[in-house]
């Protein structure tokens, strides 16, 4: 008789940890990875969005580049 209220203990407490922490556990993650996927869809697609409407402008041909600018501090 004992051994029956003892399995019957384990296997309660195994119903409530599994659906009192397991389950919840896993639709958290599996609903946090849905939103990532859908964040980074997200993003490729307002960068492929940038990418089409700015286009890269003209460098000017006469950029003096290198160019140094000395100076002298003033007391």
């Amino acid at each position: 008789m004992m051994e029956i209220i003892v399995w019957a203990i384990i296997i309660y407490l195994l119903y409530r940890f599994i659906f009192g922490v397991v389950v919840p556990v896993s639709k958290v993650t599996s609903q946090m990875q849905e939103k990532v996927r859908a964040m980074q869809e997200a993003q490729q697609r307002a960068q492929q969005e940038h990418t089409q409407t700015h286009t890269t402008a003209p460098k000017p041909e006469n950029d003096k580049a290198g160019d140094y600018i000395d100076f002298e501090e003033i007391k």
